[in-house]
């Protein structure tokens, strides 16, 4: 087997596939790395300051997906370290993965599947999607994505951003909401899909769960702390929202005694929003294709620089 160098040091922890790609495609490439890389789940904090200190030639931190919240990029930058992301080859995954939430959550898919295991039948009240109103919260890659797919069942969709796109507006027949208010009380749905920052931690608490209409879903693919769980509880419980759907929580896995598992109206799937063959593959080669650049001081394609 291929010699590798203790120089590179991988801090995957989501999937042992992705390790797999990732060495397949590095050893391929023929070339000696001093580059570190890291998976989309949550990172930890602690290897990458012993990574910082004991790899004095690291060049380079790989973050496969686009969010780098887990990241301290000001401090790792005052090593001398890069640190990269993969943007845009996330983005239909996520929106599939949206819609995916969007169709189980108003169809009911899960709570029929219970009496039709155990009784054969049952009746079951079903929401349509169709001629609903979807309103995106973060018209970015995904939010676009998500919006040109619930074109194709007619819904009328109203968007939240903070900055104005008329032709995104147009692409897709969406209209801007300059208050996310307005938004939150016209949308029978509404798509999460922000980057986590300290002005997007708790955006959805319970004045905007509030806002919300009673027969209205929330549907978050961005970042657990984005939305308050606490106050996203009382709204599912005292009916101030109709359900919840949800790719990503904080912490992730929730612990088996959180609240939000117990109830009947919520629908979570544990953060595979990227979790496609396809999109993998394609992360996982940007993220050898920036370590590379990295490493032949050429110019980084993905590069995050602090601001």
């Amino acid at each position: 087997m291929q010699t590798f160098y203790t120089s590179l040091l991988v801090l995957f922890s989501f999937m042992n596939k992705l390790l797999e790609v990732f060495f397949s495609l590095l050893f391929n490439t023929g070339h000696f790395m001093e580059g570190t890389t890291n998976s989309l789940s949550e990172f930890v904090d602690s290897q990458v300051l012993l990574g910082l200190y004991c790899l004095p030639s690291l060049k380079v931190i790989a973050n496969g997906g686009v969010g780098i919240d887990h990241l301290d990029v000001p401090y790792i930058n005052s090593f001398g370290v890069k640190v990269t992301n993969t943007p845009g080859v996330v983005s239909d995954a996520t929106a599939d993965m949206a819609m995916a939430l969007l169709l189980a959550s108003a169809r009911t898919v899960i709570e029929g599947e219970i009496p039709t295991m155990e009784h054969g039948s049952g009746w079951i009240v079903l929401w349509c999607l169709t001629g609903s109103t979807l309103g995106i919260i973060g018209m970015g890659h995904i939010g676009y994505k998500v919006a040109q797919r619930s074109k194709g069942f007619n819904m009328r969709i109203l968007y939240h951003n903070r900055n104005r796109s008329v032709e995104d507006e147009q692409a897709v027949g969406a209209s801007y909401c300059e208050k996310l208010d307005d938004l939150l009380k016209e949308s029978d749905f509404v798509v999460v899909v922000v980057n986590l920052t300290p002005d997007t931690t708790g955006l959805i608490s319970h004045r905007e769960l509030s806002l919300m209409k009673p027969t209205g879903t929330l549907v978050n693919v961005s970042r657990g702390l984005v939305v308050d769980q606490d106050a996203l509880v009382k709204a599912l419980m005292s009916g101030t929202i109709r359900a919840a759907a949800l790719d990503v929580t904080h912490p992730e896995p929730l612990p088996r005694d959180h609240p939000l598992l117990t109830l009947p109206n919520v629908l979570i799937t544990p953060h595979i929003g990227t979790n496609t063959r396809g999109t993998i593959r394609k992360m996982v080669q940007m993220m050898v294709d920036n370590v590379l650049a990295a490493m032949k001081g050429l110019a980084v394609p993905n590069e995050v620089k602090a601001k």
